[in-house]
């Protein structure tokens, strides 16, 4: 029986793979700690800074190499970061958090299916309400869930065409980076932060090993679809699980 002891080997491997698409992992981080911890504060804390440890190391390769573009990115951020701050402050009850993350889990996993089977639509042209819309929106599930948001924004921007996948990939490392400290803040002002500090070093360790090693496979364009199709339906059904368990009171 896998028990909690077994978390940073898991991590180590959910990280490798995210690093190497460019997304931090908080929405399988969220998904397996809520098979193993109760508290959801501490859940979502803890999924927002493993978040920032792994999209840490790709955010500094993008900026070096000159890949993320400020100019094109601003609006995605700047509506992003305040709604994130607020979305962390909420005080949600036990219940309506695992709904919501149920539900948030149920998305992106599905989002994530999209990229693998590499559904396209139409280019689409996004103006500056587009941006902004979207980047808050994102932004606010973000910090109320723990959730990055990564991955239902690059999934979204590569599904619609609106540019080529490494541009991509670096807006969704920023835009992590900045809403999880955002969130990280919000939780801190509304004294929600909770961390195990027992845990907590051991899985920062793990995701920064996996995300240093998955950042460097992605730059030898090693194929990890096959490990990608496999998280994405880990998080459907924990999702699915979190729904039907809070919502309906059917364990599966």
């Amino acid at each position: 029986m896998i028990t909690i002891e077994y978390l940073p080997f898991i991590f180590f491997i959910v990280a490798l793979f995210y690093s190497s698409v460019g997304f931090g992992g908080g929405s399988s981080y969220l998904a397996i700690m809520s098979l193993f911890l109760t508290d959801f504060y501490e859940i979502r804390s803890t999924a927002l800074v493993l978040n920032i440890c792994v999209v840490t190391i790709g955010t500094l390769i993008f900026v070096r190499n000159k890949i993320f573009d400020f100019k094109l990115f601003w609006p995605f951020l700047v509506s992003s970061i305040p709604l994130a701050y607020f979305g962390a402050q909420l005080k949600l009850s036990q219940e309506l958090f695992f709904m919501i993350l149920g539900a948030s889990l149920i998305l992106s996993g599905i989002t994530m299916m999209l990229r693998y089977i590499q559904a396209k639509l139409d280019s689409k042209e996004f103006g500056l309400v587009k941006k902004l819309s979207l980047g808050g929106g994102v932004g606010f599930l973000a910090g109320v869930s723990g959730i990055g948001g990564g991955i239902f924004l690059s999934p979204t921007l590569n599904l619609l065409n609106w540019a080529n996948p490494r541009t991509v990939a670096s807006l969704a490392s920023v835009f992590i980076l900045v809403n999880s400290i955002s969130g990280l803040v919000g939780l801190a002002v509304a004294d929600t932060l909770q961390l195990d500090s027992n845990l907590i070093w051991k899985l920062m360790l793990a995701v920064v090993l996996g995300g240093s090693i998955g950042s460097y496979l992605s730059s030898k364009k090693f194929n990890l679809r096959f490990l990608g199709g496999l998280t994405a339906v880990l998080v459907i059904y924990v999702g699915l699980r979190l729904v039907l368990m809070h919502g309906f009171g059917i364990n599966i």
